[in-house]
Protein backbone atom coordinates (compact mmCIF):
# COMPACT_ATOMS: atom_id res chain seq x y z
CA UNK A 1 0.00 0.00 0.00
CA UNK A 2 3.19 2.20 0.64
CA UNK A 3 4.39 1.88 -2.49
CA UNK A 4 0.64 2.58 -4.63
CA UNK A 5 0.14 5.54 -2.29
CA UNK A 6 3.91 6.85 -3.54
CA UNK A 7 3.01 6.00 -7.29
CA UNK A 8 -0.27 7.68 -6.90
CA UNK A 9 1.31 10.46 -5.18
CA UNK A 10 4.01 11.09 -8.07
CA UNK A 11 1.02 11.01 -10.76
CA UNK A 12 -0.85 13.49 -8.95
CA UNK A 13 2.00 15.56 -8.86
CA UNK A 14 2.42 15.62 -12.46
CA UNK A 15 -0.93 15.79 -13.27
CA UNK A 16 -1.02 19.40 -11.62
CA UNK A 17 2.46 20.42 -13.29
CA UNK A 18 1.28 19.47 -16.59
CA UNK A 19 -1.93 21.59 -15.85
CA UNK A 20 -0.35 24.26 -15.46
CA UNK A 21 0.85 24.63 -19.01
CA UNK A 22 -2.04 24.11 -20.43
CA UNK A 23 -2.56 27.04 -23.34
CA UNK A 24 -2.79 28.03 -26.93
CA UNK A 25 -0.15 26.85 -28.65
CA UNK A 26 1.68 24.30 -26.13
CA UNK A 27 2.36 20.87 -28.08
CA UNK A 28 0.96 17.51 -27.20
CA UNK A 29 4.75 16.53 -27.26
CA UNK A 30 6.26 18.74 -25.44
CA UNK A 31 3.80 17.40 -22.34
CA UNK A 32 4.60 14.38 -22.80
CA UNK A 33 8.73 15.07 -22.72
CA UNK A 34 7.65 17.63 -19.52
CA UNK A 35 6.01 14.56 -18.15
CA UNK A 36 8.43 12.09 -18.94
CA UNK A 37 11.20 14.59 -17.01
CA UNK A 38 8.50 14.90 -13.83
CA UNK A 39 8.13 11.01 -13.48
CA UNK A 40 11.55 10.21 -13.47
CA UNK A 41 12.48 12.99 -11.89
CA UNK A 42 10.66 11.94 -8.75
CA UNK A 43 11.52 8.56 -8.58
CA UNK A 44 9.20 6.75 -10.69
CA UNK A 45 8.85 5.46 -14.57
CA UNK A 46 6.18 6.42 -17.00
CA UNK A 47 4.21 3.63 -17.25
CA UNK A 48 2.36 3.55 -19.83
CA UNK A 49 5.43 4.08 -22.54
CA UNK A 50 6.51 1.27 -24.04
CA UNK A 51 3.30 -0.72 -23.20
CA UNK A 52 2.56 -2.93 -25.65
CA UNK A 53 4.61 -0.50 -27.71
CA UNK A 54 2.56 2.85 -26.87
CA UNK A 55 5.15 5.31 -27.83
CA UNK A 56 4.66 8.22 -25.13
CA UNK A 57 5.06 8.67 -21.86
CA UNK A 58 1.57 10.22 -21.04
CA UNK A 59 -2.00 9.67 -23.32
CA UNK A 60 -2.97 13.65 -24.72
CA UNK A 61 -6.39 13.66 -26.06
CA UNK A 62 -8.11 16.56 -27.78
CA UNK A 63 -11.68 17.42 -28.32
CA UNK A 64 -13.21 14.20 -30.51
CA UNK A 65 -10.00 12.01 -29.41
CA UNK A 66 -11.67 9.82 -26.51
CA UNK A 67 -8.42 7.87 -25.47
CA UNK A 68 -4.69 6.61 -25.97
CA UNK A 69 -3.90 10.18 -27.85
CA UNK A 70 -0.33 10.17 -29.03
CA UNK A 71 1.51 13.09 -28.21
CA UNK A 72 2.91 14.51 -31.52
CA UNK A 73 3.23 18.28 -32.68
CA UNK A 74 -0.29 19.13 -32.38
CA UNK A 75 -0.49 22.56 -31.02
CA UNK A 76 -3.30 23.02 -28.64
CA UNK A 77 -5.60 25.83 -29.55
CA UNK A 78 -8.04 28.11 -28.10
CA UNK A 79 -11.28 26.74 -27.26
CA UNK A 80 -10.19 23.02 -27.45
CA UNK A 81 -10.90 20.40 -24.54
CA UNK A 82 -7.96 17.88 -23.78
CA UNK A 83 -7.41 14.96 -21.56
CA UNK A 84 -4.56 13.90 -20.07
CA UNK A 85 -3.81 10.33 -19.08
CA UNK A 86 -0.75 8.89 -17.28
CA UNK A 87 0.55 5.99 -15.47
CA UNK A 88 3.22 5.62 -13.13
CA UNK A 89 5.30 3.05 -12.12
CA UNK A 90 7.03 3.18 -8.35
CA UNK A 91 8.96 -0.16 -6.79
CA UNK A 92 6.51 -2.68 -8.62
CA UNK A 93 3.41 -0.57 -8.29
CA UNK A 94 1.17 1.43 -10.05
CA UNK A 95 -0.90 4.24 -10.24
CA UNK A 96 -3.35 5.72 -13.13
CA UNK A 97 -4.86 9.12 -13.08
CA UNK A 98 -6.98 11.17 -16.04
CA UNK A 99 -8.59 14.38 -16.27
CA UNK A 100 -9.83 17.28 -19.19
CA UNK A 101 -8.95 20.60 -19.13
CA UNK A 102 -10.60 23.58 -20.61
CA UNK A 103 -7.53 25.31 -23.21
CA UNK A 104 -8.50 29.07 -22.83
CA UNK A 105 -11.96 29.79 -23.35
CA UNK A 106 -14.02 27.14 -24.08
CA UNK A 107 -18.21 26.51 -24.93
CA UNK A 108 -20.65 26.53 -22.21
CA UNK A 109 -21.53 22.76 -23.80
CA UNK A 110 -17.73 21.84 -23.45
CA UNK A 111 -17.98 23.12 -19.71
CA UNK A 112 -20.98 21.05 -18.92
CA UNK A 113 -19.52 17.93 -20.62
CA UNK A 114 -16.34 18.24 -18.78
CA UNK A 115 -18.46 18.79 -15.37
CA UNK A 116 -20.38 15.88 -16.15
CA UNK A 117 -17.59 13.75 -16.26
CA UNK A 118 -16.25 14.83 -13.11
CA UNK A 119 -19.61 14.39 -11.55
CA UNK A 120 -19.62 10.71 -12.81
CA UNK A 121 -15.89 10.01 -11.24
CA UNK A 122 -17.37 11.29 -8.19
CA UNK A 123 -20.68 9.67 -7.63
CA UNK A 124 -19.01 6.48 -8.95
CA UNK A 125 -15.72 6.92 -6.20
CA UNK A 126 -18.77 7.36 -3.61
CA UNK A 127 -19.65 3.69 -3.89
CA UNK A 128 -16.37 2.15 -3.16
CA UNK A 129 -16.52 -0.04 -0.16
CA UNK A 130 -16.27 -3.36 1.32
CA UNK A 131 -19.26 -5.78 -0.19
CA UNK A 132 -20.06 -3.06 -3.08
CA UNK A 133 -20.59 -4.46 -6.47
CA UNK A 134 -18.44 -3.37 -9.69
CA UNK A 135 -22.08 -2.90 -11.12
CA UNK A 136 -23.06 -0.28 -7.90
CA UNK A 137 -20.19 2.10 -9.49
CA UNK A 138 -21.00 1.17 -12.86
CA UNK A 139 -24.52 2.54 -12.52
CA UNK A 140 -23.56 5.41 -10.66
CA UNK A 141 -21.70 6.88 -13.54
CA UNK A 142 -24.28 5.88 -16.31
CA UNK A 143 -26.83 7.68 -14.20
CA UNK A 144 -24.82 10.91 -13.95
CA UNK A 145 -24.35 11.00 -17.60
CA UNK A 146 -27.51 9.99 -18.77
CA UNK A 147 -29.09 13.16 -16.38
CA UNK A 148 -26.62 14.88 -17.94
CA UNK A 149 -27.78 14.16 -21.78
CA UNK A 150 -24.44 12.88 -22.59
CA UNK A 151 -23.76 9.10 -23.48
CA UNK A 152 -21.21 6.99 -21.87
CA UNK A 153 -18.34 4.78 -23.93
CA UNK A 154 -19.12 0.92 -23.99
CA UNK A 155 -16.23 -0.14 -26.19
CA UNK A 156 -13.45 0.85 -23.05
CA UNK A 157 -13.90 0.57 -19.11
CA UNK A 158 -11.72 1.25 -16.04
CA UNK A 159 -10.10 -1.67 -14.44
CA UNK A 160 -8.28 -3.56 -11.51
CA UNK A 161 -4.55 -2.02 -10.70
CA UNK A 162 -1.91 -3.08 -8.30
CA UNK A 163 0.66 -4.71 -9.10
CA UNK A 164 0.05 -4.44 -13.20
CA UNK A 165 -1.13 -1.44 -14.42
CA UNK A 166 -4.37 -3.63 -15.33
CA UNK A 167 -5.99 -6.38 -13.52
CA UNK A 168 -9.23 -7.65 -12.62
CA UNK A 169 -11.78 -6.51 -12.20
CA UNK A 170 -12.92 -4.70 -15.39
CA UNK A 171 -14.88 -1.74 -14.93
CA UNK A 172 -17.95 -0.64 -17.08
CA UNK A 173 -18.76 2.83 -17.76
CA UNK A 174 -22.55 1.47 -17.90
CA UNK A 175 -24.46 -1.39 -15.83
CA UNK A 176 -23.44 -4.84 -17.32
CA UNK A 177 -24.72 -7.45 -14.70
CA UNK A 178 -21.22 -7.16 -12.89
CA UNK A 179 -21.86 -8.19 -9.63
CA UNK A 180 -18.45 -8.81 -8.60
CA UNK A 181 -17.60 -7.98 -4.82
CA UNK A 182 -14.95 -4.79 -3.63
CA UNK A 183 -12.68 -6.15 -0.68
CA UNK A 184 -9.95 -4.36 0.93
CA UNK A 185 -6.79 -3.82 -0.49
CA UNK A 186 -8.28 -3.50 -4.04
CA UNK A 187 -7.09 -1.56 -6.30
CA UNK A 188 -9.30 0.47 -8.69
CA UNK A 189 -8.45 3.08 -11.58
CA UNK A 190 -12.45 4.28 -12.01
CA UNK A 191 -12.45 6.19 -15.12
CA UNK A 192 -15.87 7.73 -16.52
CA UNK A 193 -15.43 8.27 -20.96
CA UNK A 194 -18.05 10.68 -21.88
CA UNK A 195 -19.21 11.34 -25.72
CA UNK A 196 -21.04 14.87 -26.18
CA UNK A 197 -23.75 13.08 -28.59
CA UNK A 198 -23.06 9.17 -29.60
CA UNK A 199 -20.78 7.02 -27.32
CA UNK A 200 -19.93 4.84 -30.68
CA UNK A 201 -15.78 5.16 -30.94
CA UNK A 202 -13.44 3.76 -33.18
CA UNK A 203 -9.62 3.37 -33.56
CA UNK A 204 -7.82 4.95 -35.63
CA UNK A 205 -5.18 3.55 -38.39
CA UNK A 206 -2.42 3.69 -35.72
CA UNK A 207 -3.78 0.69 -33.60
CA UNK A 208 -3.94 3.54 -30.14
CA UNK A 209 -6.31 6.46 -30.97
CA UNK A 210 -9.64 6.01 -30.22
CA UNK A 211 -12.25 8.23 -31.53
CA UNK A 212 -16.00 9.44 -31.69
CA UNK A 213 -17.50 8.23 -34.99
CA UNK A 214 -19.59 11.58 -34.46
CA UNK A 215 -16.85 13.54 -34.38
CA UNK A 216 -18.45 15.34 -31.25
CA UNK A 217 -15.78 16.15 -27.90
CA UNK A 218 -15.64 13.66 -25.28
CA UNK A 219 -14.15 14.19 -22.13
CA UNK A 220 -12.05 11.68 -19.50
CA UNK A 221 -11.63 11.81 -16.02
CA UNK A 222 -9.41 8.98 -13.77
CA UNK A 223 -8.43 8.16 -9.95
CA UNK A 224 -6.89 5.29 -8.44
CA UNK A 225 -8.91 4.12 -5.62
CA UNK A 226 -7.96 1.21 -2.81
CA UNK A 227 -10.65 0.06 -1.03
CA UNK A 228 -10.23 0.14 2.68
CA UNK A 229 -11.85 -1.86 5.42
CA UNK A 230 -13.60 1.18 6.17
CA UNK A 231 -14.26 3.36 3.22
CA UNK A 232 -11.43 4.20 0.17
CA UNK A 233 -8.60 6.18 -0.34
CA UNK A 234 -7.61 8.38 -3.41
CA UNK A 235 -4.10 7.10 -3.97
CA UNK A 236 -4.35 10.10 -7.06
CA UNK A 237 -5.12 13.48 -5.07
CA UNK A 238 -1.70 15.75 -4.23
Amino acid sequence: MKMMREAGRIAALCQKYLSSMIQPGIETGYLDRKAEEFICKNGGRPAFKGYRGFPGAICVSPNNVVIHGIPGNYQLREGDIVSIDLGVEKDGFFADTAATFAVGKISEEKERLISATKEALKAAIEKVKVGSTIDEISAAIEGVVKRAGFSVVRAFCGHGIGRYLHQKPEIPNFVSGNKFRLYPGLGLAIEPMVNYKSGQVKVLADGWTVVTVDGAPSAHAEETVVVLEEGYEIITRV
